[in-house]
């Protein structure tokens, strides 16, 4: 007989392919469905004996949002060795699964413990909400607060998983962030950069770094004003396609984005949070924040790979797996 989570995903499967062919067919993306009444599920504030560093200054970003789906026990059993924050969107549930069960997969390290969370807001769309809400039912790693989830909003979600992460599994020794459209090369980021076996870095961030200034032409997907943004140079920032840092960084990064003018390149701004913390990115050219034509040997020499989707996502986990005995 099948498992119960097994028809549970056979069912998360369907309604997802019926939900997306009638809001294909019946409605456009872009319409605002105004306040949601969905029923969510209660989820658990943070613990009342957890705080972050006090400051007396009045914020000027608060992050006054509310989880609505969280999973605040995900660390209670035993402290994660890497925790992987994946910045996503409601209908990219084909990717969220090929991450599942490729390089995601939370049991592919043994004694390596390695917790896979996905980020999202809400969506302007009750049924797409009610489906990642059925999801998160069945797989137990989707953390939602109650901002409109958007392009613009990118910041706030990474901000939310800084703040997950501070409150809930304070006691992992490093976090990646990174999206889903994206490929890692797991036994390279573990064993090569982070190292289980020597003693964890603070006040680390490491990724592909960018020295660079505003665009300022506004049919640019990365147009910033002068009236936000007036310097000429950004300070170094990594891609937000993928990035390491320890776990003390994330509660730093979180409390320094609450006095920071909010960016909507959710990059930048973690840079000039890092800029005021004092901290330097580091350099690591394994992380690649453009899309890379497939070859075993070149992808075995890389952390992440971007512009993947689910099915060369599958191949290329698939392929490596099967050849690690091939030499280059």
């Amino acid at each position: 007989m099948p498992s119960k989570v097994s028809c549970l995903y056979l069912l998360t499967v369907v309604c997802w392919a019926s939900a997306l062919w009638y809001l294909s067919i019946s409605r456009p993306t872009s319409t605002y469905v105004g306040h949601m009444t969905v029923p969510i599920r209660r989820a658990a504030k943070p613990p009342k004996n957890i705080t972050f560093t006090n400051i007396h200054t009045r914020p000027l970003n608060p992050h006054a949002f509310e989880f609505v789906i969280n999973e605040p026990k995900k660390c209670e059993s035993a402290a994660p060795f890497l925790v992987i924050l994946i910045s996503t969107t409601h209908k990219e549930f084909d990717a969220r699964q090929a991450i599942r069960e490729t390089w995601g997969d939370e049991s592919t390290f043994g004694d390596i413990r390695i917790l896979t969370i996905f980020l999202l807001g809400r969506n302007t769309d009750s049924v797409l909400n009610q489906m990642v809400e059925q999801e998160s039912q069945i797989f137990h790693d989707i953390v939602v607060e109650n901002f409109v989830d958007s392009y613009h909003n990118l910041t706030l979600k990474t901000m939310m998983g800084m703040r997950w992460v501070s409150t809930f599994c304070p006691k992992a020794q490093y976090v990646l962030k990174t999206d889903s459209d994206i490929f890692v090369n797991m036994d390279n980021l573990i064993y090569k950069l982070l190292k289980p076996t020597t003693k964890p870095r603070r006040r680390y961030f490491t990724g592909y770094v960018i020295n660079g200034g505003p665009i300022r032409d506004m049919r640019s997907k990365w147009y910033m004003s002068r009236d936000l943004y007036p310097d000429s140079r950004y300070p170094p920032f990594c891609s937000g396609t993928g990035y390491v840092f320890s776990i003390d960084v994330a509660e730093l990064i979180f409390q320094t984005s609450l006095h920071t003018r909010l960016l909507h390149l959710e990059d930048v701004f973690v840079g000039l949070c890092l800029r005021k913390l004092g901290i330097h990115p580091y350099q690591n050219s394994g992380f690649n924040h453009w899309k890379m034509a497939y070859s075993l040997c070149r992808y075995r020499r890389v952390i992440t790979v971007h512009q993947i989707s689910p099915e060369e996502m599958h191949r290329i986990w698939n392929d490596m797996s099967s050849k690690k005995h091939l030499r280059c």
